[in-house]
């Protein structure tokens, strides 16, 4: 996963032009952007939102198998979700994205609850990513043993996640435009360049007869030990996006064929990048030597200093760790905008909405920065730094695994409740391939859920009932506060000057379970929209969905 597509996303799901007023004052948005977006630049867009180094190593522990990870992943995962999100996308075309697909079918309840956990899901991805960068920054150091020793200290490693955090939180405060060149810049210098660089650098060590340390293994895992796979549940978070990618499927000509051929391209190129990046690893450093944080840059040391230019793995070390700097600038901000758009509508205190005069809301910063403090502190409590990341890893994907089930589930509602309802995208196959793809991408996501909760084998993670305590208590605090956050709401939380298109069960005046009664491709006119709109203001804080 590549995380800075939550600071890139659009958040009204689709290009457009300047607003339109209409005859009643209102604001309407038209896209200009049909047709703009060919095969390839969909395929490219996807690819450049998920591609990371940041995970590879904890995949270069499963060697040869690897392989076998990361194409049932994208089979059980990466394919059906795509195809689920861009039909969604496609179909519920106003501004809210996930939150809007999540609550046409469930209700606002829980179309809050599933952005919230997206904003989770990030706050929880956070202290990994603080600690590969302090790694990063300890092997800009010389000599290499000493910036082992180093990045394996925890005290280090909390003090320079926690500067990190904060210092690009309180210059967050001066606005995005800064953070948006950072961003930009770091995922060319942090993920791109040091990508390309790995993949040639393994390819060449390999032709020229260098040691190999990768040894001959079975190409299928062991599934009687559940703990020894529990590494290859992280792919799915790797694999995460789609339903901020999917947005884009309007500016194609012909979503039907273009997308699903922008898929397969995509799937293809990740999953060999992906794989030999990998590979490339595991062909430096032995199996049981492969640390989560560490191995990719020892990587680097190791591959440069075969060719007698060991100072360019330090080099490499400065690289990743620009892309990391990148990468906080840009999420630091990024995923509350979500959270702040739906807020508005009544879902937080107005003391949260706040904004200072660069259009940053400084107190959800805040409360997220304490948040992502807290959790960075784990590292006290479990023996390695290494377990602290994997933990962190393995929460995160929980979160957002839940998030997908919520998604599948508005899909095969949204299939009954509103089959009239003009779809630009369609899985194809009808509804023989509906049951096939969410089943396929159900049963992936739950077997993924499922192993996230156990302490895989490969590392040190202390005592299991810790380990596993942390993970049930944290996810379970987690998922309960937006439910508690709904059921504190205030109908003075609502911001009058926030607009939000109503759904189309407000619309109808039903409710999101009952069958929507709209004629094929029907659209509901400006007065039908506005009264809905009223309607839903004057009910806010008493609805029961």
């Amino acid at each position: 996963m590549n995380p800075l597509r939550f600071y890139h996303m659009n958040t009204t799901g689709t290009p457009s032009k300047e607003p339109e007023t209409t005859k009643s004052g209102r604001k309407k948005i038209v896209s200009t952007a049909k047709g703009t977006l060919t095969t390839m630049a969909m395929a490219i867009l996807i690819i450049t939102s998920i591609l990371s180094l940041r995970g590879l190593p904890s995949e270069a522990k499963f060697g040869v198998q690897s392989i076998f990870y990361y194409v049932f992943a994208a089979v059980v995962f990466l394919l059906p979700y795509s195809l689920v999100c861009a039909e969604l996308a496609s179909t519920y075309t106003k501004s809210g994205g996930l939150y809007r697909w999540i609550s046409e079918a469930f209700g606002p309840k829980w179309g809050w609850t599933g952005m919230f956990f997206e904003w989770q899901m990030i706050i929880f991805w956070f202290p990994t990513v603080l600690m590969f960068g302090a790694a990063s920054l300890a092997y800009i150091f010389w000599p290499e043993s000493f910036d082992q020793r180093l990045a394996s200290n925890k005290i280090y490693t909390l003090v320079i996640a926690l500067l990190m955090y904060w210092a690009a939180t309180f210059n967050s405060f001066r606005g995005q435009k800064s953070a948006n060149r950072l961003s930009t810049m770091g995922g060319l210098f942090g993920t791109i360049i040091p990508g390309a660089i790995l993949l040639v650098l393994g390819i060449i060590y390999v032709c020229m007869g260098k040691t190999i340390e990768l040894t001959p293994q079975p190409f299928l895992p062991n599934f009687s030990h559940l703990s020894t796979i529990v590494l290859a549940a992280s792919i799915f978070l790797f694999y995460g996006g789609m339903e901020i990618q999917a947005v884009h499927i309007n500016d194609m000509t012909n979503p039907a064929k273009q997308f699903p051929k922008a898929v397969f391209i995509a799937i293809a190129i990740i999953v060999i990048v992906y794989t030999l990046g990998t590979l490339v690893i595991g062909v430096v450093i032995p199996t049981e030597n492969i640390d989560l944080l560490q191995s990719l840059l020892l990587a680097y040391n190791t591959l440069w200093q075969s060719f007698g230019l060991g100072w360019l793995g330090n080099v490499m070390a400065l690289f990743i760790m620009f892309g990391v700097i990148g990468q906080i600038s840009a999420l630091v901000t990024g995923p509350t905008t979500g959270v702040m758009a739906v807020g508005q509508s009544g879902y937080l205190p107005p003391c949260l909405q706040k904004i200072n005069k660069n259009g940053i809301n400084k107190p959800i910063l805040l409360l997220e920065g304490f948040v992502v403090s807290i959790l960075t502190l784990v590292l006290l409590v479990l023996p390695t730094v290494e377990s602290a990341y994997q933990i962190m890893s393995q929460m995160s994907t929980i979160i957002y695994l839940i998030l997908v089930l919520m998604i599948y589930g508005a899909f095969i509602r949204l299939r009954r409740t509103q089959p009239n309802k003009k779809r630009g995208f369609k899985v194809p196959g009808g509804k023989i391939g509906e049951w096939i793809v969410c089943g396929v991408g159900i049963f992936g996501a739950l077997a993924a859920l499922v192993l996230s909760y156990i302490p895989p084998a490969q590392i040190t993670t202390g005592s299991p009932i810790i380990y596993i305590g942390i993970i049930v208590v944290g996810v379970g605090l987690f998922l309960a506060l937006p439910l508690i956050v709904y059921a504190c709401r205030k109908p003075s939380w609502r911001n009058p000057n926030a607009h939000f298109y109503p759904f189309d069960w407000q619309i109808e005046g039903r409710k999101p379970s009952e069958v929507s009664k709209w004629a094929p491709g029907y659209e509901p006119s400006e007065e039908e929209v506005e009264e809905a709109e009223n309607n839903a203001i004057s009910s806010h804080g008493k609805e029961k969905v």
